[in-house]
């Protein structure tokens, strides 16, 4: 861990007493521990969601690449694979 700062954070009562429980339960030294694990479980998330978008993006650029196909073709296709499945499940079903 690289230099610390202090900062102030506002929050409800009822997250403050949750934060003061947690540290007397033993399961934290600190509250600011408390906070420092939720922050870096936010930092995660944060990297997941941006890896998500990047990579969508990239999907994105090689749809828009090509090939492309004709609507037509396309929805052709579904509606037989769709339909497919509706036989599959009233076959199961009967």
């Amino acid at each position: 861990m690289g230099k610390l700062e202090r900062i102030t954070v506002t929050m409800p009562e009822e997250m403050a007493a949750k934060l003061r429980e947690a540290v007397k339960s033993g399961k934290y030294a600190t509250t600011s521990e408390i906070v420092r694990e939720a922050l870096r479980g936010w930092n995660e998330h944060q990297e997941r969601q941006q890896a998500a978008l990047e990579k969508l993006r990239e999907l994105i650029d090689e749809g828009l690449q090509g090939p492309s196909l004709p609507a037509k073709e396309v929805f052709a296709d579904l509606r037989s694979y769709v339909a497919c499945l509706v036989a599959e499940h009233d076959a199961d079903a009967a």
